[in-house]
């Protein structure tokens, strides 16, 4: 049963991973379940085992992101130390897949395909992940007001839009030095308050 299932997985991916590569060279209305088919070399009737279309592969294909993504996030946040170190792996984590993933989506045109851009955020998978995000940051958040180490003069989830707000800014950006600074920049943003005015 473990064979049969690590096969099923194995041709999931495989499915996946085709359909993307396809729609990133020729545009989501160009590609058929055909293609696909011919392209991983499974009969089209197993593939419509799987998925009842394309749009229905593309969409599967971006929840898979998204959710390694959020494992990432959280795999960064329980390998730091204290609060501050773990908010920090977290907001640059958040900060380079911004960088690296959106930015070769727009380079490959992914985000200039309308039909595309339309579909992936047509579910409810993308506000899911985001509300998820948006509360791990928003617990380090308050985990490191609590320490002393987060300002507390404004509540943890508003800083929490701030950060991520900011940070998704680096998808437009052209080097992980700049990344780099914009993580500073915005982590400067969550100091304690008193560390603005103590030397006036």
């Amino acid at each position: 049963m473990d064979t049969i299932a690590a096969h099923r997985r194995e041709v999931r991916d495989a499915i996946l991973d085709t359909a993307a590569a396809l729609v990133s060279k020729r545009g989501l209305l160009s590609v058929t379940m055909s293609q696909i088919a011919d392209e991983t070399g499974i009969g089209r009737a197993t593939l419509y085992k799987y998925f009842p279309d394309v749009e229905a592969i593309i969409v599967a294909w971006h929840e898979q992101t998204i959710s390694g993504h959020l494992q990432y996030l959280a795999g960064l946040r329980d390998q730091a130390g204290d609060p501050r170190d773990r908010l920090n792996a977290v907001l640059e984590g958040y900060a380079f897949i911004n960088y690296e993933h959106h930015g070769s989506e727009r380079q490959r045109g992914h985000l200039r395909d309308p039909a595309l851009a339309a579909l992936l955020h047509k579910g409810g998978h993308v506000a899911r992940a985001y509300a998820k995000l948006r509360a791990m940051v928003r617990d380090l958040i308050a985990e490191g007001a609590r320490a002393g180490e987060v300002r507390e003069d404004i509540p943890p989830d508003e800083l929490a839009a701030f950060s991520l707000s900011a940070l998704e800014s680096a998808s437009g950006l052209s080097s992980k030095a700049a990344v780099r600074r914009l993580v500073g920049v915005t982590l400067a943003g969550l100091e304690p308050y008193r560390s603005h005015t103590g030397s006036r």
